[in-house]
């Protein structure tokens, strides 16, 4: 077995010299770290993937990754924020002190087998359709790769993964901003699973969960319906009044909605109706209007339907605050690591979940593309990454680990983060992080010239966590 590895080690550096680039001493003993780790790492990562637990349920897999830490040398503190889930897993001393996150809950309802057709794990259950079982267990190999450099005594300062749970819903890094963890953070590193390779110059969507409850009185649908008030006419209308004022918001504005609860049988009055209602736009500045607006809405479906209604905040996001210089540093490794390379087997494995879910059937794309100039607007998603890139400089990077142009936050990439292919962007990812991390605890300079970036950028904007009063909620559905 040690042969292997040790042959393992000498293609890795081969490979990577052969990118035409000089490669350091630091960076060729990361890449080796990462190998000689990645039998554990991939199995760690599979093991969440079948655990597949959702937001603030994540107790398996949220312990795999702490105690993997601590075997390797790291102190652990969990259960930080007053979140059982959340951890921090630190090692060294001193200044630069640098930060890389882990995400590991699942999406409910996408369970999906690790093969190209859809065929569900377990009927019902959760499914990795985000990766965040690649993203949690590629960090912390970043992170040890750079906790081994400064046990041997090549770099100084202070490394941190934060393990964070809850990012599909709820959002737990709002708590722990509002903890402090990243209070003393020269600069933080995050990576997220794509169909794309990139040092992520581009910004996300500013968001804002709440649920609408509107509660009337219930009576027999045909011998009295006069004395019934409809809760659900309430929805309807509201509902109504949502679609009709999609004309009138801008092109980046986007609103969603879930109906969670409509009544039960058909001849009652339902006197309980419930939704879960989502606004985004480019920008925190210009989603609130409209979230105000949306607001207002249901007291109008409240009075026309002569019936009562709840708003409660669920939580809301930033922005991503890009950092131009960060990228450039992540750019230059990526340029150094050069593509991933994938078996016939992979590639047509992707190419068989293109062909069922009707996507142009070209596999893999993980060229290393040149740095992006940044929009103003973006469009995609949100993350709470957003957050913490207002509280610390943030490097964000995308790492191909499924197929080009699949949908996302579907059984399709469920599917390739239990096999070779997320396994690949995984090891990737771990890499590149850990080689970014390097440059900064090398050369001060760099750190400074991150900060400078944020500092403009940031302005004189006041971060405040856009969260309700009292404690996470950690036992809500």
């Amino acid at each position: 077995m040690k042969n292997i590895i040790t042959k393992l080690l000498i293609l890795a550096v081969i490979s990577v010299s052969a990118q035409g680039q000089q490669i350091s001493l630091n960076k060729q003993t990361i890449i080796n770290s990462v190998l000689s780790n990645e039998n554990d790492l991939i199995k760690i990562s599979n093991q969440i993937w079948a655990n597949a637990e959702i937001a603030f349920k994540e107790k398996k897999s949220y312990k795999l990754l702490a105690d993997y830490a601590e075997a390797n040398g790291f102190s652990v503190e969990r259960g930080v924020a007053g979140l059982p889930t959340a951890f921090v897993a630190t090692y060294g001393q001193g200044k630069p002190v640098i930060s890389i996150l882990g995400e590991f809950d699942a999406l409910p309802g996408i369970s999906q087998k690790a093969i190209p057709t859809k065929e569900p794990l377990k009927k019902g259950a959760g499914g990795h359709g985000c990766g965040h079982n690649l993203f949690g267990t590629g960090s912390l190999g970043a992170a040890i790769a750079i906790k081994e450099l400064m046990e041997q005594g090549k770099i100084k300062g202070t490394v941190k993964f934060i393990g964070t749970p809850a990012e599909e819903k709820f959002f737990g890094k709002l708590w722990m901003i509002e903890a402090g963890i990243w209070n003393n953070v020269d600069v933080n590193l995050s990576w997220h699973p794509s169909d794309e390779m990139k040092a992520d110059t581009q910004s996300s969507l500013a968001l804002v969960d709440f649920i609408v409850e509107f509660y009337g009185q219930a009576a027999h649908a045909s011998s009295d319906p006069w004395n019934g008030r409809s809760a659900s006419d309430g929805l309807e209308l509201y509902t109504t009044g949502i679609n009709y004022y999609r004309e009138h918001v801008k092109p980046t504005v986007r609103i969603h909605y879930h109906i969670q609860d409509a009544g039960q049988v058909v001849n009652v009055v339902p006197d309980y109706s419930k939704l879960w209602v989502r606004v985004r736009n480019s920008d925190r500045e210009g989603m609130m209007p409209v979230y105000q607006q949306v607001m207002k809405m249901a007291e109008g479906a409240a009075i026309m339907a002569n019936v009562e209604y709840k708003i409660s905040l669920v939580s809301g996001l930033h922005e991503l605050l890009v950092n131009r210089r960060g990228e450039e540093i992540m750019q230059a490794n990526l340029e150094l690591l050069g593509a991933i390379h994938y078996t016939e087997e992979e590639i047509a494995f992707g190419k068989k979940i293109q062909e069922v879910t009707g996507k142009p059937q070209v596999g893999m794309d993980s060229e290393i593309k040149p740095l992006k100039e940044t929009k103003e607007h973006p469009g995609g998603g949100s993350t709470d990454v957003g957050d913490v890139s207002w509280n610390v400089p943030n490097i964000n990077l995308g790492v191909t680990t499924a197929p080009k142009d699949i949908p996302w936050h579907s059984w399709a990439v469920v599917a390739c983060g239990g096999m070779s292919i997320g396994h690949k962007g995984l090891i990737y990812s771990s890499k590149a992080l850990a080689m970014t991390m390097l440059d900064l605890f090398e050369n001060p300079n760099m750190i400074e010239e991150i900060k400078r970036e944020y500092i403009e950028r940031k302005g004189d904007y006041v971060y405040k966590a856009l969260i309700p009063e009292g404690p996470p909620p950690i036992n809500e559905n």
